[in-house]
């Protein structure tokens, strides 16, 4: 297995990759760790996404209807990504202050305490609007931790790409989210199956939690043992992955990052469409079995992993740029011929082929957003630029979508939601004509 260098070159040849003077780095390492982190990070954030439209509304907010309740649950879902642009100034101070591997202890230990308390909180029943503000407090929580828990391998792993494997090392990130999906919608699927709905409600929806809990866990010493290393830390100095000064960031960089934050919202506002807006579209308008709208989105999420590892080799072939664009342009077609179709007439069937090929178009396009972000910035932003876009990207994208698709949803029908997507992707489209930059540096 080839190691990294630690040369300041972004792509170092392969002579310079087998050897550094404090030893080697196996680009299979780093790509292990990003896969645990990301999958953590995703398992967490999906379990409370799951939990927002089938537990929470009946839970903690029983005092109204349950599609005012819905509405209630998710904006406190919100709550995560509106903090996480705090977090990252919070956590860039820990950095700067106590290093890297302290940052990323913290980070993951907010995070998997507030996934655990989340466990153990009480009920509206029992506390009243105490475990409203409870839930909300931990959901910021949870976003802060997400903040502080970039440790900067997924930019190191694409730095140190071969030639003409960029698109492909820059996807290997992305596989979390697939991944951390398919664990949790199949945990809540086996719940919900095989527990009464009175024992779900009681004390089922919990358990997610601590195996939320117990995965962080395993990912923090999974990534600890690789970012307390000498070595690591070298080679991420030598790269300039490292924060640098906030002011100098924005004022020289402030193009790329409202370009890099507007260039994933197609992949961004479809990420949670597929995910939690169908399961509060079934609950609160059918009378089907949410069971089967978990299972069907497990099996989405095995051809979005798919998906996503072709768009690695597309990228690879014909550019991340175009590939950006290709998926765009798809999520467009799909959000008018497909979605409004699909879904116009509330049949199940339409919403389980909605899940299906959304998944499809999630995983090939999304795999490449990322990267996307990440290489509009030159080596000496690019750590503190990835963080920042990749925070206000997600904000405008995927905080509120599935507060809006729900709105839209209950005033005009739950077709019209594809117009909400198809915004998306024009802003996607419209990112990539006036950036030339997305293509990754060699600077």
């Amino acid at each position: 297995m080839s190691t990294l260098s630690s040369s300041p070159a972004a792509a170092p040849s392969g002579h310079e990759r087998q050897t550094t003077s404090h030893g080697p780095v196996a680009p299979g390492e780093i790509a292990i760790g990003v896969i645990i982190g990301r999958l953590s990070e995703f398992f967490d954030f999906f379990v409370f996404g799951i939990a927002s439209a089938l537990v929470f509304p009946r839970v903690f907010f029983p005092f109204v209807d349950e599609q005012t309740a819905t509405m209630y649950s998710f904006a406190i879902f919100s709550l995560a990504f509106i903090a996480r642009p705090f977090g990252s100034l919070l956590f860039r101070v820990i950095h700067k202050r106590y290093g890297r591997g302290t940052k990323l202890t913290v980070a993951l230990f907010m995070l998997g305490t507030a996934t655990a308390g989340i466990a153990f909180l009480p009920t509206y029943e029992t506390i009243g609007m105490a475990a409203v503000a409870a839930l909300a407090l931990l959901r910021v929580a949870q976003g802060l931790g997400i903040a502080g828990s970039w440790d900067g391998l997924p930019s190191l792993l694409a730095l140190n790409a071969p030639a003409g494997r960029r698109g492909w090392y820059a996807m290997i990130p992305q596989l979390g989210a697939p991944l951390g999906f398919l664990i949790a919608a199949a945990l809540f699927a086996y719940l919900t199956m095989q527990l009464s709905e009175a024992d779900f409600l009681s004390w089922g929806w919990r358990y997610p939690f601590y195996v939320a809990f117990a995965i962080n866990v395993v990912a923090l010493f999974a990534r600890l043992r690789l970012v307390a290393t000498p070595e690591f830390t070298h080679l991420l100095k030598s790269l300039e992955l490292v924060p640098s000064p906030l002011g100098e960031l924005v004022r020289t960089q402030g193009r790329n990052i409202v370009l890099g934050s507007i260039a994933p919202l197609g992949s961004f506002a479809l990420f949670h469409l597929v995910t939690v807006f169908p399961l509060s579209w079934a609950t609160l308008f059918t009378k089907d079995n949410v069971s089967e709208y978990l299972l069907v989105q497990a099996c989405g999420a095995v051809l979005g992993t798919l998906t996503m590892l072709t768009s690695g080799v597309v990228a690879d072939r014909i550019g991340r740029r175009a590939t950006l664009a290709i998926g765009a342009a798809l999520i467009a077609v799909f959000s008018l011929a497909g979605m409004l179709p699909m879904f116009l007439h509330g049949s199940k069937v339409g919403a389980y082929l909605f899940i299906v090929f959304g998944f499809a178009l999630l995983g090939f396009t999304h795999a490449q957003a990322a990267g996307a972000i990440n290489s509009s910035f030159a080596s000496r932003y690019r750590y503190s630029g990835a963080v920042l876009t990749s925070d206000f990207a997600w904000l405008l994208g995927a905080a509120f979508a599935p507060l809006v698709a729900l709105s839209i949803a209950a005033h005009f029908g739950v077709g019209y939601v594809g117009l909400y997507l198809l915004s998306g992707a024009v802003g996607t489209l419209v990112a990539l004509l006036l950036s030339r930059n997305l293509e990754m540096r060699d600077d």
